[in-house]
């Protein structure tokens, strides 16, 4: 977990850098050394920062990862019978190693983002039902 002045110097940093967001960005190492970051990184910077700044701990996975089914559980906040059960009804892809299973943190991702959209529109549909009927919402 970040420290009080890490959160400081992260919130100061970010400022600076979301200004810089969408391009290739030159940094000054020492006097005689710099460097030149693709916009990309420089993007990814800015989120961990932002992350850093609000007292969170973050970490880096390559999208090629393997997960076990727990950490899998985790990312997702769910409990890890509920992830096995998405597994076993194919909702989710995976291999087995062994006994194991594993699941790719780009397959998690995806399924994220489909269960993330999908809760949305059911969510919409329900307000837009609440106002037909008038409930205040």
């Amino acid at each position: 977990m970040p420290s009080d002045n890490d959160m400081k110097l992260a919130r100061a940093s970010m400022r600076q850098l979301a200004a810089h967001a969408h391009e290739d960005l030159r940094v000054q190492l020492a006097q005689s050394e710099s460097l030149t970051l693709p916009a990309a990184a420089v993007r990814l910077l800015v989120d961990l920062l932002s992350e850093m700044a609000d007292g969170n701990a973050v970490t880096l996975m390559p999208s090629h990862a393997e997960l076990t089914t727990q950490q899998a559980a985790d990312f997702l906040n769910v409990s890890r019978p509920f992830l096995i059960k998405q597994l076993e009804e194919q909702s989710l892809p995976h291999r087995k190693v062994g006994t194991h299973r594993r699941i790719l943190f780009s397959d998690l991702l995806a399924y994220k983002r489909k269960m993330d959209a999908l809760r949305l529109k059911t969510l919409d549909e329900l307000a837009r039902q609440a106002q037909e009927l008038g409930m205040g919402y």
